[in-house]
C-alpha cells in the first residue's frame, strides 16, 4: 500500500500548475467552439470528439455529447497508458473533463440557445465550420503543447499507425474520411460532412500554428572547406553559437566540415551572404524547424 502511495504522489509531482491551468483553458476554448459553432448546425469535428457529436444526435437526449466525450475517449487514453505515460493520460484525461464540463454548461445550464442555430454566425455554414474549426484547432494545439491530447483517436494512431504502415497523420485523415462517409450515408445529405472537411482543414493548420509557433526558426547545414572562418563570422554576426561536424565527401573523397546553425527566417539573406562570400563553393540547405528546446541553465 505504501509502495502504491508513493508511486501515486510521484505521478502528482510531475504534474505542473502551470500546464494544468492552461490545459484548463483549452478545454474551454474546445467546448466553445464546438458547441457554438459545430453542434448548433449539424457539423462534426474530427476524431471521437466528431464521433460523439454524431452519435449525440442519433441517440436519445439523455446520451449528450458529453457523456460520449468521456465515454469514448477516457478508454482510448488509458489503453495507451503504457506507451504515453501516466503524465501524459492524466493531462489529457484532465483536459477531456473539462471539454466536457465545458459542452455541458454551454448546451444546458448558461443562457445561450444552441439548439437550431449558431449564436454568433446564424446558419451560415461556411463560417461556422471555419470558426468551429480554427476555435477547436486553438484548444486542440493548446492541449499538445501543453502536455497532453484532447482526442483519443490521436492517441491510437500513434499506436497503431506504424503496426498498419502508415503515418500518424494518415491514420487520423483515414479515421475522418470514414467519419464524414458514415455522417453523410445517416444523413442522407453530402453538405454537412463536405463543410466538415473544412472544419477538419481549419483545425489542423490551427494546430499546426499553435503548436509550432507564428515564425519558424530555420536550421542551416553549411558544407564547407572554410569551416572555422564561417563559424567565427555568423557567431560574431547573429551572436549564438555553431556545430561542426566532420564529414567527407561522397565523390570527391575530400574531408569537409558540415556547420549546423539555426536563425529566423529574416536572417537568411544575411546568413546567404555571409556564406558564399567566404565559400563560394559552399553547399548550403535550409529546413523548417518545429520547435526549439533550449538547454536548461
Amino acid at each position: 500500500m505504501k509502495n502504491i502511495l508513493r508511486q501515486f504522489v510521484s505521478i502528482l509531482s510531475e504534474l505542473r500548475l502551470k500546464n494544468l491551468l492552461l490545459l484548463t483553458v483549452a478545454g474551454c476554448i474546445n467546448a466553445f467552439g464546438v458547441t457554438v459553432f459545430l453542434t448548433p448546425v449539424k457539423l462534426y469535428d474530427s476524431g471521437i470528439s466528431g464521433t460523439s457529436m454524431l452519435l449525440s444526435q442519433l441517440t436519445p437526449e439523455w446520451l449528450t455529447l458529453s457523456i460520449f466525450l468521456l465515454v469514448l475517449n477516457i478508454p482510448l487514453f488509458l489503453y495507451g497508458l503504457k506507451k504515453q505515460g501516466w503524465t501524459f493520460t492524466l493531462y489529457s484525461i484532465y483536459t477531456v473533463t473539462i471539454y466536457s464540463l465545458g459542452a455541458w454548461l454551454i448546451t444546458d445550464v448558461l443562457p445561450i440557445d444552441v439548439s437550431i442555430v449558431s449564436p454568433l454566425a446564424g446558419d451560415d455554414l461556411l463560417l461556422c465550420a471555419l470558426f468551429g474549426g480554427l476555435i477547436s484547432g486553438v484548444g486542440s494545439g493548446l492541449t499538445i503543447r501543453y502536455g497532453g491530447a484532447i482526442d483519443g483517436i490521436e492517441v491510437m494512431s500513434v499506436i497503431f499507425a506504424k503496426r498498419l504502415g502508415l503515418t500518424v497523420g494518415t491514420f487520423v485523415m483515414i479515421y475522418n474520411v470514414i467519419l464524414y462517409i458514415l455522417a453523410g450515408i445517416v444523413l442522407r445529405s453530402w453538405i454537412l460532412p463536405l463543410y466538415s472537411i473544412v472544419t477538419y482543414y481549419a483545425a489542423l493548420k490551427t494546430i499546426d500554428f499553435i503548436v509550432e509557433g507564428i515564425d519558424r526558426s530555420k536550421s542551416v547545414m553549411i558544407i564547407t572547406e572554410h569551416a572555422d572562418t564561417i563559424c567565427e563570422s555568423l557567431m560574431t554576426t547573429f551572436e549564438t553559437g555553431t556545430t561542426k561536424i566532420a564529414a567527407t565527401g561522397g565523390y570527391s573523397g575530400m574531408d569537409k566540415t558540415v556547420i549546423y546553425f539555426v536563425v529566423n527566417r529574416f536572417q537568411i539573406s544575411k546568413l546567404r551572404h555571409i556564406v558564399h562570400t567566404i565559400d563560394p563553393a559552399a553547399y548550403v540547405t535550409v529546413s523548417d524547424v518545429a520547435d526549439i528546446i533550449h538547454p536548461i541553465k
